[in-house]
């Protein structure tokens, strides 16, 4: 399609230089969202050779777009300069398949899309954090960024379980690291598993995607025995809340509420809230103390005031407004449910 496009004028331009904005598997040029004219291209093929074969939900991928230089005085939109216009694309990348998928007669559209920028909700954005090291650090920053891209007005997010870059599943301490980025993902509007492990595999071809290398395992089961029998608890837990994240749904729709809310969202009257930036709220019923960083089986949990709240593992009652220290071996991820919740569970 290079060709068809960069003759009507349907790609990003360099105002300086070679067009070249990256190099993946040879040099790459984006197409300009920005221009009407090329997202209407872009789905007409998406249509011809998915979407009329049944395809209906799509993995959009990089919606940055991610330039291998981000040198913004270089490129220019259909809209305007790179500097004055880049933060917007994404809405326009979202906007390409929603109105296409619109038109074509549906009514709930959602894509998987690697970045988005303020009203990218309206055009069914599904935002993932990318492609994030898989560390502990790396749950660590997620754990912050999916907080504030809920107070954006973006409910719809996840994170690629255990990260993206690297990790090996025979590695004990990056057992540890997805175990822990597993249960954290129970417990996040999107719930999904993906990354690139190591030691890659060699490409199995010569040409297009075959002769790209292969990741090793990353199935749930690719982690050991034990390690299973963890995630596989976390998994059917997930089954069990699908009722009330179906209402955290409808309420994200209906109200723009986040589905993980910090605790001053829920609690502004609480100062001490305002201070808690380790433990988030998953809707408004169910605390979650997440464990972020390596060889930790205990922490300290600060609940809010103004209820009581039951630790779903022991089943002991707390007195809101007050911090407790609590026992996380591997297999449990700290979760406290609000008094009056219209959700239980015993992990």
């Amino acid at each position: 399609n290079f060709d068809e496009m960069n003759k009507k004028n349907l790609l990003v331009k360099n105002d300086i230089g070679i067009t070249t904005h990256m190099e993946f598997m040879g040099n790459t040029v984006f197409f300009d969202a920005t221009n009407p004219e090329a997202r209407k291209f872009i789905w007409e093929k998406a249509k011809k050779n998915y979407y009329e074969k049944g395809v209906k939900l799509f993995w959009l991928d990089e919606a940055e777009p991610e330039y291998s230089g981000y040198n913004f005085p270089l490129y220019r939109y259909h809209i305007g300069p790179a500097l004055q216009n880049s933060n917007i694309y994404p809405r326009y990348f979202s906007k390409a398949f929603y109105d296409g998928m619109t038109e074509a007669g549906e009514d709930k559209v959602i894509n998987l899309v690697r970045c988005a920028w303020a009203g990218s909700q309206k055009y069914g954005t599904l935002l993932w954090s990318g492609d994030v090291d898989s560390t502990f650090r790396g749950l660590r920053e997620q754990f912050a960024a999916g907080l504030n891209v809920g107070l954006a007005g973006i409910p719809w997010w996840t994170t690629d379980i255990g990260g993206f870059l690297r990790g090996n599943p025979d590695d004990p301490d990056f057992q540890e690291c997805f175990v822990r980025w597993f249960q954290y993902g129970v417990f996040s509007p999107v719930f999904r598993l993906h990354g690139e492990r190591i030691p890659h595999r060699k490409p199995i071809g010569t040409k297009g995607g075959g002769a790209f290398f292969s990741g090793a395992d990353n199935e749930v089961w690719s982690y050991g025995e034990e390690n299973y029998e963890i995630v596989k608890k976390y998994m059917l837990l997930r089954e069990e809340l699908k009722p009330y994240i179906t209402s955290l749904m409808e309420e994200a729709h209906e109200k723009g509420s986040p589905v993980i809310r910090t605790l001053f969202y829920e609690f502004p009257e609480d100062k001490k809230a305002w201070d808690i930036d380790d433990e988030y709220l998953f809707g408004s019923d169910i605390l979650v103390a997440p464990i972020m960083y390596e060889k930790t089986d205990k922490r300290s949990v600060y609940l809010p005031e103004g209820c009581r709240w039951t630790n779903s593992h022991t089943r002991e009652v707390f007195e809101g407004g007050t911090t407790i220290e609590v026992d996380a071996p591997l297999d449990i991820i700290p979760v406290f449910i609000r008094e009056g919740a219209k959700v239980d569970f015993t992990l």
